[in-house]
């Protein structure tokens, strides 16, 4: 199955979140619920009610719902009560009537804003703010985030399905490992976790996850587990859903006739229990073009389009214009075809603008929150030198009543002398200290390459290369975003330097085109996550080669970088077959550049002065068949 098949025939995570909460059924459950509405409504309690009805099937939830509502709108007071707008607006939100359920939620008030009632309201309207898939912009990533600050604090009982919208957000951005992440933190805060029906639920997320990875293995067996979990509790949608599934299991082996069979299965229950979506139908149409049928997958394709711009948000997703390209391309309509393409272009450059936002927004948050705690441990440790030196003088006045003016006066010359010259060893530590993290700060952020990088890449968006354009700047950003996440610690995993190193290198490359060539090897005895290096350790020398090595040569360099283990230590070479040590760089040699001086100092603060052995050297290699210059950096292995 090809790539653009796959990700096009994949069901989307916001799916599984609204339709298997109301899939899930529990008859025994179901009857104590039942029996609860017969009590009155001041003596209920709502919100385990609602929690609950994660454990039912979408009749019970929906009987509950109008039950509920018919009862709590002959209340005199209605209007004031929260829940009667709460069961109005599921009302309407089950009949597909968005904006009166918008409406409805926003009527709810609580006694402050981190009462569960606000926290239930927020929740519902994020829900529905979500859409249809599409990508999250930044404004509401702020606003989940907010949500769940506010949960976490006030320790709500509906922490957890705010970590359901945030693990749904990423999905809809394809940030699968945050994804995944918080979908683990879903779970592990449900208070229903160990019910048959969460489990099954956790069952379709890990089969959805495990289709984004391209698992084989994994998606079998996580669908035949809900299966035999849905067959269980006797959950028909549950078990229609697994047929989806396995259509695209059956694709993934390029078995179409038995996918598009599954598939129709599957389409065909949620039209006879009204619950078809855009997805749906998209999925049905994937297999048709799969199956060589391209009329039923265009007239699938179609359906799914009309029912997506249904949705007030205005989103669009281009998973089905990529089909379409497809089904075109297979009747030799190619005019129609190009028009599906430049459609699904202008979708895919929408949603990574998007996505750039929210990544944008992140780093400045984590920027200006970094920033706040350093402001707050700087006030922290000038209080408490404030109360030494009270303390101090206090102490001093004490003793000044005992003990001869004189000799009081003395002890107390030399006492101060030494506070001051502690204090100025402390001062001169943080003064040495913060100069070491500047200097490697400007060692990392060279102006100049900088500069060159974006005039490079006002060039490329000048030429109207757009592909080449956001290949460079997705480079440029990762670069840049790794330097600062990077500058406040001792030590990253080499995982992480590889990746800093091929965002920098892949810029020069784009920069200096056809110049050179790289490649990066790593021994096998090294576990690349959980050995750890200092930051930006190798770039400082991969510079010089680049810049000064491979400037005056008439023929394309080679740029070797490596990582290997000799005993207890850790061996890097950096090797180049550029042009080598010239005179001029020869005489100036005692001096040293500054990344030379600079990484002696890293090396004296973080291995020599506590007794490791960590040193480089730079070899010129002049001879008749190698040219260049090779960099040997040897350090003590360090793991996580």
């Amino acid at each position: 199955m090809n790539t653009r098949a796959r990700n096009v025939f994949v069901a989307f995570y916001f799916i599984f979140a609204v339709a298997l909460l109301a899939s899930c059924s529990n008859q025994e459950k179901g009857a104590a619920i039942g029996e609860t509405t017969t009590v009155d409504s001041k003596q209920k309690d709502y919100l385990t009610l609602i929690i609950s009805f994660d454990t039912l099937s979408s009749a019970n939830v929906k009987q509950i719902v109008r039950k509920e509502d018919s009862l709590l709108s002959r209340q005199v007071n209605k209007q004031q009560n929260p829940f009667y707008h709460y069961f109005s607006g599921r009302k309407f939100n089950a009949e597909k009537k968005r904006d009166s359920a918008v409406a409805e939620f926003q009527q709810m008030k609580g006694n402050h804003p981190l009462d569960e009632i606000e926290l239930l309201k927020e929740y519902h309207l994020l829900d529905l703010e979500l859409g249809n898939g599409a990508m999250v912009e930044s404004s509401l990533m702020k606003r989940i985030f907010g949500a769940i600050e506010s949960a976490e604090r006030s320790k709500s009982k509906l922490l957890y399905r705010f970590y359901d919208l945030l693990a749904r957000a990423f999905y809809q951005n394809r940030d699968d490992e945050k994804s995944l992440k918080y979908a683990a933190l879903y779970f592990e805060n449900h208070p229903f976790k160990t019910h048959s029906i969460i489990k099954q639920r956790y069952f379709d997320i890990s089969f959805l996850l495990a289709t984004r990875l391209g698992s084989f293995k994994k998606m079998t067996y996580y669908n035949s587990q809900a299966r035999m979990l849905a067959r269980k509790v006797g959950d028909s949608l549950a078990i229609a859903r697994t047929y989806d599934n396995e259509a695209q299991i059956y694709s993934a082996q390029n078995l179409n006739a038995k996918a598009l069979v599954c598939s129709k299965i599957y389409f065909n229950y949620l039209k006879k229990t009204n619950n078809l979506n855009d997805v749906a139908y998209n999925n049905l149409a994937t297999a048709f073009n799969l199956n060589r049928q391209p009329d039923s997958a265009i007239y699938y394709y179609k359906q799914g389009i009309a029912l997506e711009q249904e949705d007030p948000s205005g989103k669009k997703k281009q998973v089905y214009y990529l089909g379409l390209i497809d089904a075109y391309k297979m009747k030799g309509d190619f005019v129609k075809a190009l028009e599906a393409s430049d459609m699904a272009h202008s979708i895919e450059l929408r949603n990574y603008k998007a996505i750039e936002a929210v990544k944008v927004a992140e780093m400045h948050e984590k920027y200006e929150t970094e920033k706040k705690d350093q402001n707050i441990l700087q006030l922290k440790s000038r209080n408490k030198l404030n109360e030494t030196i009270i303390k101090q003088q206090r102490w001093t006045i004490f003793l000044s009543l005992l003990v001869f003016l004189g000799v009081l006066s003395f002890f107390y010359v030399i006492y101060r002398q030494q506070r001051l010259r502690e204090k100025n060893n402390l001062l001169k530590a943080e003064n040495q200290q913060l100069n070491m993290e500047q200097k490697v700060l400007q060692a990392q952020l060279n102006p100049h390459f900088i500069f060159n990088a974006i005039a490079n890449l006002q060039g490329l968006v000048a030429s109207g290369d757009t592909q080449e354009s956001v290949r460079y700047l997705k480079s440029f950003s990762g670069l840049l975003r790794g330097i600062l996440e990077q500058n406040r610690k001792d030590f990253i995993e080499i995982e992480e330097e590889v990746t800093s190193l091929n965002n920098y290198i892949q810029l020069q490359q784009m920069r200096y085109a056809g110049v050179f060539d790289y490649k990066i090897s790593i021994d096998n005895q090294l576990d690349v996550n959980e050995t750890l290096i200092p930051p930006m350790l190798i770039q400082p020398f991969v510079e010089n080669a680049i810049e000064h090595g491979f400037r005056n040569i008439n023929y394309k360099g080679l740029l070797t970088i490596s990582f290997e283990v000799a005993e207890s230590s850790l061996i890097i070479k950096v090797d180049d077959n550029g042009s080598g040590l010239t005179k001029k760089a020869d005489d100036k040699q005692k001096k040293q550049s500054l990344a030379q001086i600079i990484l002696k100092e890293r090396f004296e603060l973080l291995f020599t002065s506590r007794g490791q052995n960590a040193h480089f050297k730079l070899i010129d290699k002049k001879g008749a068949n190698e040219t260049g210059v090779l960099v040997e950096i040897t350090i003590p292995i360090i793991n996580d």
